[in-house]
């Protein structure tokens, strides 16, 4: 009776691991496009085929893959559209507002892989209030949601639910629950909200993905509750938001370059280090004004509250954004309504000089610090004589300044700059460069010249 005990526990061991490995680590940062930035809390149906059929033709090619409706998906909203409730099953499960997804997600999600994309959804840590004030059951179990819930564990910027005490019994069964409905509308991603100061929560929704066995990416969010003490629990996740919101506003490119030196320790260990989304093109559709091509740029730095707009970026804060995020191997996802994005956005996310730097997979160091430049330098994981460099300019003013090949870590090499489509040629000991204020020079290198 005891080899036959040992053997069930060695056994039940083996496939917990082996299902374990269902939380996809991919190669490469992911790559796609998110709701949030566009229409916030009000995403349907329409308005997201719309941007998947936008997002096959002009990013898929460049390897844009994940198709991801953030929140508001399984929000009710009245006839004035206004937010009015939740949408949850007899089992207190989110599901999608029937008015806004008459479909379902399932046919969403049908709809991406008939196109070649992949599927993610956006969930919030915990259980529904109305759930527990109901205190429906816990499906296939004889628990309920108050003997559950945890009504002391609260999220500080949503009021949907509470947390959940994974000590209780029918804790892990209610997440396995709501993920397996998740999987079974064909989810890839999915994007847990209000979860990196909560452990336990992070192993319930890991351990409930590995049951559906299906292939599914994990984000974890949000990055301003993300803990350094917390690296091990955020390990076994794919990417983890090590900000919080980034906006299209000078702030959140400081917070970012903040939160890449706060979190540069953790990087290359198998966890993608989750900078954001990107603001680009045509966003906050939600807060509609007619005339959102004249909007004034101040609006980015109301973020999700400003008004409907073009992104608010100058050129050169755009070019900042996007070589932070490929010398930092962030997952790059982007935000805008696409079928209104100007072309320099796309050319800006299509750029293969970048794209190879960000697929690279390598979170870059910094090397230089000195008077508002900072230098970060990414090594090329296949040979480390090549590689990537950015010389950020993060003042108001140009900077005209030299440096030597010692001082960026570098021999002797050939640069090509990237943004300005040039080659530097070799440069064998001294670099000088004009940098113009809040710009960035990107350069690829190469020692291998004689």
């Amino acid at each position: 009776m005891i080899k036959l005990l040992l053997f069930v526990a060695i056994f039940s061991c083996c496939n917990f691991q082996e299902n374990f490995a269902q939380v996809i680590k991919t190669q490469t940062p992911p790559m796609g496009w998110n709701s949030w930035d566009c229409y916030g809390k009000y995403p349907t149906e329409k308005n997201i085929l719309s941007n998947l059929n936008v997002m096959k033709q002009k990013l898929k090619p460049s390897g844009y893959t994940y198709l991801v409706i953030d929140a508001g998906w399984d929000i009710e909203k009245d006839s004035a559209n206004n937010l009015s409730g939740v949408s949850i099953d007899d089992y207190g499960r989110y599901i999608p507002f029937k008015r806004d997804f008459p479909h379902g997600l399932k046919y969403i999600a049908d709809k991406a892989h008939a196109a070649g994309l992949l599927f993610g959804i956006h969930t919030m840590r915990g259980i529904p209030r109305e759930a527990y004030n109901e205190n429906l059951p816990v499906y296939g179990t004889n628990y309920h949601a108050r003997d559950i819930a945890d009504t002391t564990s609260l999220c500080k910027w949503n009021h949907d639910n509470y947390g959940i005490d994974m000590n209780k019994p029918g804790a892990q069964e209610y997440y396995d629950s709501y993920i397996s409905l998740l999987a079974s509308w064909g989810v890839d991603y999915i994007k847990t909200d209000d979860i990196t100061a909560h452990p336990p929560e992070i192993n319930a929704v890991e351990n409930a993905i590995a049951k559906t066995g299906r292939k599914i990416v994990l984000s974890l969010s949000p990055g301003g509750d993300s803990k350094t003490e917390f690296i091990d629990d955020y390990k076994t996740a794919t990417l983890l938001r090590i900000t919080g919101d980034v906006w299209d506003n000078e702030k959140s490119i400081d917070k970012v370059f903040d939160a890449w030196k706060n979190w540069n320790a953790y990087a290359n260990e198998g966890l993608w280090l989750d900078m954001d989304m990107i603001p680009f093109g045509h966003i906050c559709l939600n807060n509609h004004v007619s005339d959102y091509l004249h909007t004034d740029s101040s609006e980015g730095n109301k973020g999700s509250k400003g008004k409907e707009r073009m992104c608010s970026f100058t050129k050169n804060e755009k070019y900042t954004f996007i070589t932070q995020r490929a010398l930092g191997a962030s997952p790059l996802f982007m935000g805008g309504e696409l079928s209104t994005t100007d072309t320099f956005s796309f050319q800006l996310l299509t750029n293969k000089q970048m794209l190879a730097c960000n697929q690279n997979g390598i979170t870059g160091r910094l090397v230089y610090d000195d008077d508002s430049i900072e230098i970060w330098k990414t090594v090329n994981k296949t040979d480390s004589s090549k590689g990537w460099i950015g010389i950020f300019n993060r003042s108001s003013a140009g900077k005209q300044t030299s440096f030597t090949l010692q001082q960026l870590q570098l021999s002797p090499c050939s640069l090509f700059d990237i943004w300005n489509v040039v080659s530097l040629g070799k440069i064998s000991s001294v670099i000088n460069v004009t940098v113009p204020q809040k710009d960035v020079l990107f350069y690829k290198y190469d020692e291998n010249v004689k």
